[in-house]
């Protein structure tokens, strides 16, 4: 009882604060000067371009008072704008012209149309250069027009308000409403795109005014990072007394879309297969393995978020014919655009739908939603990370028992390899030095030429040319360590010592 009470007196307090904000803003129109506003009406600027010339801000672009009072009301395009906050453009994605159409309603229908999940949203907007162009040479009419006027003076000071940032006040307050949400900086954008052919076909001027705006960076931010147009116009149009602008033949070309920014899955795969790869391969048409791990991990979790594409990034890879064992080799799953944001549960959920496939040929561990320091995760220590390796090695001779020492007396040995052979064909030459931390002998029972090789290795060692030489491009080899001919049969990666993604 106390809690709803609490809630009845919040949304009461906040109800009040709007209507306070309403009362200010709507206070705020009716002091603007008349006869700079009927000038701006006469030359065709629209309601919320008058507004953000004053620097209003707020709720009032939302939901315009009428100026009639001032002016005959026209439906010509805004000579500022070309429409953009009349909501009046040709739109590219139905081929029809929208004329003050009800954009709000437009945007969140198509919203909910995609069936997003989300609890912010934010809003993008992309506007062609002529517009500021317009609104610097407006600027510096009203600067010659009205430059004594004290209210100009003090407008100054205020400073104006870009249309981008209009726009937004247009249409934020609205779909707030009407998505049931905030705006906020988030994953989820609404981004909206304005083009003229005016722009297109190269409007120079408009051009040149837009870079000089940029180079001054000018201005605080209003909403989302967006940078009012410049106060300061002395050095950019000369003064004169004259409305230049010409009034626009046709609306800006209008399309928007919706689109989330990319989630992150990190952990750790373990391939029990020697015929799978890590990514999908083929070669000539024709599949090289039964499947890959980027198949099988990227695909379960791209249909659990409902995405349009994704992206596997591991620590490394292995060979289609090497096993992954261990703890694992870390990876990560990016995921585009995903309509749907899994809880840990359901994270969960697909671990196990992964683990549990009718053929174990993989398995993921610690699988959980990461922020894209994930990347920061990965890198961290790659560079210089260990690996450790299973070999099965075949000689030429029977193993002696002063091969075991022989073998494992090496510490930190250094080896140069050339690029092998067998990747030749997709690597630079180079000469590469790598280094054999250490290394030990596991005899086989009832074998006297076969035998395991367990190995700790810098990362980057190729490990099927440490065994057998490849032809003497791998120096020193186990072969020529031997002093006899030595090939590798079966390898295991059985750990990767990196941090991210353990637990």
């Amino acid at each position: 009882m106390e809690e709803q009470k609490q809630e009845e007196t919040v949304k009461r307090l906040s109800g009040e604060e709007e209507e306070h904000k309403l009362e200010s803003e709507s206070e705020s129109v009716q002091a603007l000067p008349s006869d700079a506003v009927k000038e701006l009406l006469s030359e065709g600027v629209c309601a919320r371009c008058i507004f953000r010339l004053f620097g209003l801000h707020g709720r009032v672009y939302a939901s315009p008072p009428s100026l009639s009072s001032l002016s005959p009301t026209t439906h010509q395009l805004c000579t500022l704008c070309f429409g953009i906050l009349q909501f009046t453009c040709y739109s590219d994605d139905t081929q029809t012209l929208l004329q003050n159409h009800n954009l709000p309603l437009l945007i969140a229908d198509t919203v909910k149309r995609h069936a997003y999940q989300f609890n912010t949203f934010s809003l993008e907007v992309s506007i062609p250069p002529i517009i500021l162009h317009n609104d610097n040479s407006l600027r510096s009419y009203m600067k010659t027009k009205f430059g004594s006027q004290p209210w100009f003076q003090e407008n100054l000071h205020t400073g104006c308000i870009s249309t981008k940032d209009a726009l937004k006040f247009s249409l934020i307050y609205p779909l707030e409403n009407l998505l049931e949400c905030k705006s906020s900086m988030g994953d989820f954008r609404i981004r909206l795109t304005y083009t003229h052919p005016k722009a297109s076909k190269g409007d120079q001027k408009g051009s040149d005014s837009a870079q000089t705006c940029k180079r001054r960076k000018i201005g605080e931010s209003n909403i989302d990072g967006e940078r009012p147009f410049s106060n300061s116009l002395e050095n950019d149009f000369s003064d004169c007394g004259e409305f230049l602008l010409e009034k626009p033949n046709e609306p800006c070309h209008f399309a928007f879309f919706c689109y989330r920014t990319p989630l992150y899955f990190g952990g750790r795969y373990l391939k029990y297969s020697r015929n799978v790869s890590q990514t999908c391969w083929i070669i000539d048409d024709e599949r090289m393995g039964e499947a890959s791990v980027e198949e099988i991990i990227g695909g379960n979790i791209l249909q659990s978020c409902q995405g349009d594409s994704f992206k596997f990034h591991a620590a490394g890879r292995e060979d289609i014919d090497v096993r992954m064992l261990g703890p694992g080799r870390p990876f990560l799953v990016e995921v585009q655009n995903a309509r749907h944001i899994p809880s840990e549960l359901f994270v969960k959920d697909v671990e196990k739908k992964i683990n549990n496939m009718e053929k174990k040929l993989v398995r993921v561990k610690n699988l959980k939603l990461v922020g894209s320091d994930g990347w920061d995760l990965m890198r961290e220590g790659e560079a210089e990370k260990q690996k450790q390796y299973a070999a099965l090695v075949w000689i030429s001779r029977p193993l002696k028992d002063e091969d075991f020492q022989c073998i494992s007396s090496h510490k930190d040995l250094k080896l140069l390899q050339r690029t092998p052979i067998r990747v030749l064909h997709r690597r630079s030459p180079l000469d590469r030095e790598k280094i054999i931390h250490w290394m030990k002998i596991e005899a086989i029972a009832g074998s006297s030429q076969y035998f395991l090789l367990h190995l700790c290795t810098q990362a980057g060692t190729y490990i099927k040319e440490f065994v057998h030489g490849d032809l003497g491009r791998t120096h020193p080899s186990i072969g020529s360590i031997l002093g006899c001919r030595a090939e590798i049969l079966q390898l295991d990666v059985t750990d990767i010592k990196m941090e991210c993604f353990l637990t």
